[in-house]
């Protein structure tokens, strides 16, 4: 079946058909580096990660952008409050992201551009607005005017009154309208600046991602997603910015993840029910996160709960089950594509939940699979099924050995313990094998003896 995606510039579900046959170039609004990032920012970098690697089951050539935002106010305050220099900051913010989004099996972008690096791209993109009378310079800022784009709000399709008041839009006398917003803006010494030819300034929010899509993917090009969140102002303020710079149009289909809640709570650290990736990652691998996040459909607002990463914990470890089981079954190259019904349901605008369901289904007849091709088969068909979710990447020993949160008792002191158990139980010694059993029991280590010794796993 053709891949079809929901396109809120449509608000249907369209057929995906590349610009360039074969060539597939996609944007993805990346973070902003001050701060760890929290489980609402992993919700877009996990289901754009699943969109990424089922356009290259695909499609030849998959060009995937996200960026990364170096220069905002966000970023200022927090050198402001904590002493540091903005560079240290960003850097180390930068490289916590990269091995907290790494730790939920999310692929690495083909390009990871940063606004501090295209700067001067921004400054011709904004004179080109000027020069179109569709920005101008006002008090030492440039302004984007909203006035003179006739379909401004195409994409979120909200009144005048509606995307002011959405867009919390700063009373400023050197506006010509009320939503006119920022291209540039001017830098005191003691923030970052550039110089331009409206004064060392340093740019606004929107134009960075206008100016860094077209470096990397062109005037116009396939696919640009992000979460719902930023369908406005930022994504509308996209379209109007590189529509009316390029005279094209900008981005061809527009995906983004719903919403996502806390225990049916907005998340708020006020509330007490903030997260930050790293936090959950300290209770639960990141691939039973990532599992969790998938479990809905995209396009949803999804709910975290504990019992969603309980559940998703428990369903990988149901897998890695029937995985172990056929550990020493060879391939043969039956993991190269994921059965048909699971690419159908992914082809079908990401639906990650029908998808599962058949991983379930996929685990169970390899349970029960004869035959040393048929259990090739099977196996090969539940990894290539996983690969294009982005789980079922670990070996099933070292999964179960991993466990869930950081902690307890060391692999050698585990393995010391059992070793301990087994000589015990040779020597008859059923009380000292007894203890070892519950001892390792109550640090969460699961035993499981069989024909070939004793193996274990934390639960």
């Amino acid at each position: 079946m053709p891949l079809v995606l929901y396109n809120t510039l449509t608000r249907k579900k369209d057929v995906f058909e590349p610009l360039a046959p074969g060539h597939v170039g996609m944007y993805v609004c990346g973070p902003t580096v001050y701060d760890r990032a929290h489980i609402g920012n992993a919700r877009p970098v996990i289901v754009f990660d699943v969109l990424y690697r089922l356009l290259r089951t695909l499609y030849p050539s998959v060009r995937y952008v996200r960026n990364i935002t170096d220069v905002d106010d966000k970023i200022n305050q927090r050198a402001k409050d904590s002493g540091e220099p903005i560079s240290v900051i960003t850097e180390r913010t930068t490289r916590l992201f990269h091995e907290d989004i790494g730790a939920l099996n999310c692929l690495a972008p083909d390009v990871e551009p940063r606004a501090t690096a295209h700067i001067g791209q921004m400054v011709t993109m904004i004179e080109r607005l000027i020069a179109k009378g569709h920005a101008y310079e006002a008090d030492g800022h440039v302004l984007f005017a909203v006035g003179s784009m006739g379909d401004y709000g195409m994409l979120s399709r909200r009144s005048k009154d509606e995307m002011i008041a959405g867009a919390r839009v700063e009373v400023a006398p050197y506006k010509r309208d009320a939503g006119d917003f920022v291209l540039w803006k001017p830098s005191s010494d003691d923030l970052p600046g550039w110089n331009s030819p409206w004064g060392r300034g340093r740019p606004g929010w929107h134009i960075e991602c206008s100016a860094m899509s077209l470096q990397h993917l062109g005037e116009t090009f396939d696919i640009h997603g992000g979460g719902q969140d930023l369908v406005f102002p930022h994504h509308e303020n996209e379209i109007a910015q590189s529509t009316c710079a390029n005279g094209v149009p900008f981005a061809r289909y527009w995906l983004h993840n719903g919403w996502l809640m806390v225990e049916g709570e907005k998340m708020s650290k006020s509330l007490g029910n903030f997260f930050t990736v790293r936090d959950l990652l300290d209770q639960a691998p990141g691939e039973a996160i990532r599992l969790a996040m998938l479990s809905t459909h995209y396009h949803q607002p999804f709910d975290w709960t504990a019992d969603a990463l309980r559940q998703a914990k428990s369903t990988l470890d149901r897998l890695y089950t029937a995985l172990r089981g056929a550990a020493e079954v060879d391939c043969n190259g039956y993991d190269e594509a994921a059965p048909l019904e699971v690419q159908a349901a992914l082809e079908d605008d990401l639906n990650t939940p029908l998808a599962i369901s058949h991983l379930h289904e996929l685990a169970s007849a390899l349970n029960k699979a004869t035959g040393l091709e048929d259990k090739a088969r099977k196996k090969g068909a539940l990894l290539a099924s996983g690969r294009v979710l982005g789980i079922l990447l670990t070996d099933p020993e070292a999964w179960f050995k991993a466990g869930g949160a950081t902690g307890g008792l060391a692999d050698a002191e585990i393995e010391a313990m059992i070793a301990a158990r087994t000589e015990a139980r040779k020597a008859k010694n059923f009380a000292e094998s007894d203890r070892l059993r519950n001892a390792l029991q109550d640090h969460g280590i699961i035993l499981e003896d069989g024909a070939a010794g004793t193996t274990w796993k934390r639960g």
